[in-house]
């Protein structure tokens, strides 16, 4: 197989190559993820497609199958690549790595830790976006997956990226002294973790956490509020849908990606600094008798009043 030059960006023009990704698309937009290969052959339902008919050919060429049907070869982009690489973990879909990267205000240079490596759907964007004068701190606890997310991450740029550095272990007690500007946290319990990241995310830096339930999400908003040095949190979840459009036949397609996670975002303030009190009160009972998470300052425990202790009616 043919050795592909490193491009960090992992944007290649020009003729395609063995060694290289191509999607294959046939007429009803199913979409296939092949690796070229000299004298290989793709099979489908509707004959083979030999690969030396890609190898040398255009970016955006069609190619016919033995069978008679027609595909059309594309580069895959990066959205196309992250929800059909190979995976241990599931994924950060496009749609919410769009909106990390955009709330959280990456910037290229900038210096960023993510926890929850997972396949490195995630990680490739992120590369991207900071490019070589960046870092990205990538903690993940389960070896798998730093593996599988290293092999993804180097298949597509064509090799290793300087300016990642993937380390094992638990970031509660492993994470690096290191300074950063960006953290997102993509965890079963990123509550855990907020006194570690607050401890290197600089002023004004940016905190995101990815959470798949509203219980998750509750714990992490209200551990956020009650360490004091992050603004408000604000919470939002994105579902994207297609639509149908040909002539006067006008509507929403049959598809639609739902819910994948919610986001949480926050900003850091100066340290030593203190969040003012939020002057809405939150809803009645919800810090009541019955809720054991944390609290936010100025939220008061509640007094149970026993039977013997309430007024006694008036006759």
């Amino acid at each position: 197989m043919e050795e592909l030059n490193v491009n960090l960006a992992g944007v290649r023009t020009g003729p395609l190559t063995a060694g290289e990704r191509v999607t294959l698309t046939d007429p009803k937009g199913r979409r296939h993820s092949v690796l070229l290969r000299a004298g290989a052959t793709f099979h489908t339902s509707r004959g083979g497609i030999g690969h030396d008919e890609l190898i040398g050919g255009p970016d955006g060429n069609v190619v016919t199958s033995t069978g008679g049907v027609a595909y059309v070869a594309f580069r895959p982009l990066l959205e196309e690549f992250t929800v059909t690489m190979p995976r241990e973990a599931a994924v950060i879909y496009p749609k919410d790595a769009a909106q990390i990267l955009v709330q959280t205000d990456i910037f290229p240079g900038s210096r960023v830790l993510e926890a929850g490596v997972g396949s490195g759907a995630l990680s490739l964007h992120l590369l991207r976006a900071i490019g070589p004068s960046g870092v990205l701190y990538s903690y993940e606890r389960r070896p798998d997956f730093a593996a599988v997310a290293k092999q993804n991450v180097e298949r597509f740029i064509g090799g290793e990226h300087p300016a990642w550095q993937l380390r094992i272990g638990d970031l509660a007690a492993d994470i690096g002294p290191e300074p950063v500007d960006r953290v997102i946290l993509d965890m079963l319990a990123p509550w855990e973790c907020i006194d570690a990241v607050a401890g290197v995310l600089q002023g004004g830096g940016m905190l995101c956490c990815y959470v798949a339930t509203t219980t998750q999400m509750g714990r992490t908003m209200d551990t956020i509020r009650a360490h004091g040095g992050f603004t408000e949190p604000a919470a939002s979840e994105l579902t994207a849908r297609g639509w149908h459009a040909e002539g006067l036949a006008i509507r929403p397609g049959h598809s639609t990606t739902g819910h994948t996670g919610f986001l949480i975002f926050t900003r850091r303030l100066a340290p030593g600094v203190t969040a003012p009190l939020r002057r809405r009160r939150p809803a009645p009972g919800a810090y009541g008798p019955d809720y054991t998470g944390p609290r936010p300052p100025g939220v008061e425990v509640p007094v149970e009043v026993s039977a013997d202790e309430s007024p006694q009616e008036q006759s």
